[in-house]
């Protein structure tokens, strides 16, 4: 992205009736500061904002192919952790985004290469990547670290959370919290079985950053698994091996000045 503002800012939400009047009104009161909104997805952009919820907010990066300019939330959803404003705060937002009143947070994705007998595809994760069986069956899988094998999981599935994603899907799993300014990954169990036959681990695996996850599913009913990466669900067929590591993608959130993860943390968990 050149750093010469071209002063366009995609505006994109989702279709409720709040989140339609906010743009309406956010859209005539960047173009009254001189600010310039398409009505398409502009690549040359400086800024996207996003109005919604924290799906909105993921889906708008993975329907862009994760673009290089960066994105701020207005929140008109429920939680909206990634969500920066909430819509009385538009001519807040402008007046601080024309000061230069905000810092530029990058994201360290997690992404997976999925192989079959025949081809393999690239899956990347903003908050989570998880691994699970189809028709809530048992799922049992050979996990190893790099070169060192691990485990054979059996139960639920396995989640691979970025820090950014650990307060989502991977916190309700009992995972850790982890502060975005740590790069690393972690492997939280999805209904781990803890018995004689079977032996999962039942906490999180904090590993480093440049560590390659390996799984090799084992199949007992079909051979059919579903990879859900934040919240989107796709099922594969005959998957024989899927390679879990950090992006070298590093999509950006602007964040105001005053912003605080662990404020933010107690404000929305406590």
């Amino acid at each position: 992205m050149s750093n010469i503002k071209t002063r366009i800012v995609n505006v994109v939400s989702n279709n409720r009736p709040i989140s339609k009047e906010t743009s309406r009104v956010l859209k005539h009161k960047l173009e009254k500061n001189g600010f310039f909104v398409p009505e398409e997805f502009d690549q040359n952009a400086d800024l996207i904002i996003c109005i919604g919820g924290d799906g909105s907010f993921l889906r708008t990066l993975h329907e862009n192919n994760f673009p290089d300019m960066p994105i701020i939330g207005i929140n008109t959803g429920h939680l909206g952790f990634f969500q920066e404003l909430s819509p009385y705060q538009l001519d807040e937002f402008i007046f601080r985004y024309e000061k230069g009143d905000y810092i530029i947070q990058e994201l360290h994705p997690v992404e997976a290469l999925v192989c079959t007998k025949t081809h393999c595809i690239e899956i990347i994760g903003i908050n989570e990547i998880a691994i699970k069986g189809d028709k809530s069956r048992t799922i049992h899988l050979n996990i190893s670290l790099d070169d060192s094998f691990l485990e054979k999981f059996s139960g639920d599935g396995v989640l691979v959370a970025t820090p950014t994603g650990s307060t989502a899907y991977n916190y309700s799993l009992g995972g850790s919290i982890v502060d975005p300014r740590l790069n690393l990954l972690q492997i939280t169990p999805i209904a781990p079985i803890t018995t004689t036959a079977y032996r999962s681990f039942t906490s999180s695996i904090i590993v480093p950053e440049n560590s390659t996850i390996k799984i090799f599913p084992e199949y007992t009913f079909e051979n059919s698994i579903l990879i859900i990466t934040d919240g989107m669900e796709y099922k594969h067929y005959e998957i024989e091996e899927i390679h879990l590591k950090m992006s070298d993608l590093r999509p950006k959130i602007l964040r105001l000045k005053d912003y605080d993860f662990w404020n933010k943390v107690k404000e929305k968990f406590l």
